[in-house]
């Protein structure tokens, strides 16, 4: 099943499921309720084309992501590409003010620097779970999407004559990642039960029609299930939590190439289709 969420006649937010063309009409609901198949054939029908869509969920009570699990990333951001020993996820957060519609614009604002691209994977987790083990992760998966994890790569680097203390680099990277508007999400939520291997899909980025970044998930260093076994051990996973899986190389500062007002980002997952943003000037 394909759900986006769309801005209807009525002024509300509806859910639908999307058959090919067309858009099943399911009203105002949560994204992840439960569809009944008599529900579903007695649904209005619209055509999907000039439906505006929003963000396919929005109630997300987590939103969290991995930072370096794709080695050429890791290689091209300045670091080994080699996994030595022991490796751990990197797990942060973007607050739910960082997701985005379809479509969306995002606006730069006077401390971006360097703003940059990274396309990835997206998981939607469906059951609530803490302690799960890796071989029994993928049962709390509810579905996949797209989403842009938009990023300021030298944050504070305006400031003349700053004292930084230790950590302060990481809290610049960290604060990059916060930015209103820089986790656009979408277009649909496909279902778990449609992709066959989430870990086989093809994963790109084209700025302004060109061809940035070009991979495939089967490169994640840390798979989802080991990810999901890593964050339920220390935070229990709720319905509607996403997790979005990190990027692969081809990223804008690799390339010395920052985001500019006019720019348009297309991010594309087989699969799952292409989400679209813009960038405008402050």
């Amino acid at each position: 099943m394909r759900l986006l969420r769309f801005f209807a006649a009525d002024g509300g937010v509806h859910v639908g499921v999307r058959q090919g063309d067309l858009v099943r009409d399911l009203g105002v609901r949560e994204t992840l309720e439960p569809v009944a198949a008599a529900q579903l054939a007695a649904a209005p029908v619209l055509p999907l084309k000039g439906l505006r869509l929003d963000a396919p969920i929005r109630n997300v009570p987590k939103l969290l992501a991995l930072a370096g699990n794709y080695k050429k990333h890791i290689a091209e951001s300045g670091f080994s590409d080699q996994k030595t020993n022991i490796w751990t996820p990197q797990i942060f957060w973007k607050p739910n003010t960082t997701i985005l519609e379809p479509g969306g614009s995002v606006a730069l604002r006077a401390n971006n620097v360097f703003f940059d691209y990274e396309a990835e994977l997206a998981v939607v987790i469906g059951k609530r779970v803490k302690d799960v083990a890796a071989k029994n992760a993928m049962a709390c998966v509810f579905g996949y999407t797209i989403v842009n994890d938009l990023s300021e790569r030298k944050f504070n680097s305006k400031l003349e004559g700053r004292d930084k203390r230790e950590f302060d680099p990481f809290f610049d990277w960290l604060m990059g990642k916060w930015f209103d508007g820089s986790a656009p999400l979408g277009p649909e939520i496909v279902t778990a039960d449609e992709i066959a291997d989430p870990h086989a899909l093809g994963i790109r980025l084209r700025l302004n029609g060109e061809l940035m970044q070009d991979s495939n998930t089967s490169q994640m260093l840390f798979r989802i299930p080991e990810t999901i076994a890593a964050i339920s051990a220390v935070m229990t996973l709720e319905p509607g939590d996403v997790i979005a899986t990190g990027t692969p190389e081809g990223v804008g500062m690799a390339r010395g190439r920052a985001l500019q007002a006019g720019d348009h980002l297309r991010a594309e997952i087989d699969g799952l289709g292409e989400l679209d943003t813009h960038i405008s000037g402050a």
